[in-house]
């Protein structure tokens, strides 16, 4: 690497340690705890004000959950950052566990009291990947205990024992949701990665042999159904079998209840720029855990990296893209936070797999148009998604979807990678 790459990554790696420390960490330690009923408010416009959205879902609050309990293991120092993941661990174990049947409810109102008991596997993944975290973070058993005992709810109800993989969608009786808006009838690589990436978290904490095996069955289901064999590129949706299929928005979880600009509307079947960068990255965390070789999944992380590289990457106006083909320009040209969050992480993992620089470089195309467009520097986080040229379609600073989890993880992230690759060039 040239000397000159290698300072401005330096620099980046500094400028994002700044960025999370004194905005991210920072604004959801101070707005983000609700010291009224206990867990976590999310809603918030781009000046930072709380919105008079305070329902709370089981995907903010785990990722809330999972983001203070990172944090503490990054920063032993910070008792509040103990203190803030703790009482969200209480709200959220009191308010959202199923007591009749088990599992975690979607959502519940602002005072904990229930408003959707549906049992979203996709749901299910991250209460096991925040629990499992927080047991990590802080040696309280409580979240690997609540964490292994929904593991074992989903081998009970969610396991499609005839075609591989798990149904995603279910009721609060675990029956299985219906067709359509519904899709009981449809698989995903979203929720499947997303599987794959509690898993990781919650064999790291349990060390157990079932944990271990279940985390390579999903991982290997995920390499050989649910990625193209000739792009390389992530497929969306599939029907039960895994055939792939053109995707729909689905209720609760796919588009149908957030405001993202574009929808789905292609009769195709198309693959997100996002997903694919982020599943390189999580594959090879996976292995780390698994104890597997370091260059294991690289045959095909090369692939997702390339792809995503090709045609994800705005190379002119910079950050990258939404969706697109497989084999083609991008269709969705918006860009929202998460996928740029999982972008660089996903570029400087392929760097550091691979060592080519235009990883690198990739990786500081996306800062540089996420530190002028994407971050409200006067608040302190991401906004949600911007047009291709950086104009603000949504600017919430968070939301039922959106928290710490994209934007702190991926800082976090980076910084530490960036810190390992390279010394301080003032200390050489």
């Amino acid at each position: 690497m040239s000397e000159a790459l290698e300072k401005r990554m330096v620099a980046a790696g500094a400028e994002i340690s700044q960025h999370l420390q004194n905005g991210i960490i920072r604004f959801w330690l101070e707005n983000g705890i609700d010291r009224v009923y206990g867990g976590y408010l999310t809603g918030f416009n781009e000046q930072g004000i709380l919105s008079d959205h305070t329902d709370k879902y089981v995907v903010t609050q785990t990722r809330m959950i999972w983001g203070f309990s990172n944090f503490c293991r990054a920063f032993p120092e910070d008792a509040r950052l103990r203190e803030a993941a703790k009482q969200g661990v209480d709200f959220f174990l009191k308010h959202f566990w199923d007591a009749t049947n088990g599992g975690i409810y979607w959502s519940v109102a602002r005072d904990g009291s229930a408003l959707d008991t549906g049992k979203l596997v996709y749901g299910q993944s991250f209460a096991i990947y925040a629990l499992s975290e927080y047991s990590l973070a802080t040696g309280d058993p409580r979240g690997l205990k609540f964490a292994e005992h929904i593991f074992d709810l989903l081998q009970t109800f969610a396991v499609d024992t005839y075609n591989g993989g798990y149904f995603e969608n279910l009721e609060s009786d675990w029956s299985i949701s219906g067709n359509g808006l519904a899709a009981g009838d449809r698989k995903s690589l979203d929720i499947h990665m997303h599987l794959m990436e509690a898993f990781t978290v919650l064999y790291l904490c349990s060390r157990k042999e079932i944990h271990a095996r279940k985390l390579e069955e999903v991982t290997n289901i995920i390499l050989d159904r649910m990625i193209a064999k000739n792009s390389g590129c992530g497929l969306n949706q599939f029907d039960v079998r895994f055939n792939p299929i053109p995707a729909i928005n689905i209720k609760r979880t796919w588009n149908a209840e957030r405001k993202t600009g574009q929808t789905v509307g292609v009769p195709m079947d198309t693959t997100s720029y996002g997903h694919n960068i982020e599943l390189l990255w999580l594959l090879n965390r996976a292995g780390e855990v698994l104890g597997k070789p370091t260059d294991y999944y690289d045959s095909i992380g090369k692939k997702l990296a390339e792809h995503t590289l090709k045609y994800g990457l705005d190379k002119e106006l910079g950050g990258v893209y939404r969706d697109g083909p497989h084999d083609g320009p991008a269709l969705v040209t918006d860009k929202e936070w998460w996928q740029n969050c999982e972008s660089m992480v996903g570029f400087l993992d392929a760097f550091e797999h691979f060592n080519d620089e235009r990883y690198a470089e990739a990786f500081l195309n996306v800062w540089t148009f996420a530190k002028s467009k994407f971050i409200n520097h006067d608040v302190g986080e991401w906004r949600q998604l911007l047009d291709r040229k950086g104009s603000v379609i949504s600017g919430d600073m968070g939301n039922p979807w959106k928290a710490i989890y994209h934007s702190g993880r991926a800082m976090l992230e980076c910084s530490t990678r960036i810190s390992k690759l390279y010394p301080l060039l003032e200390g050489r």
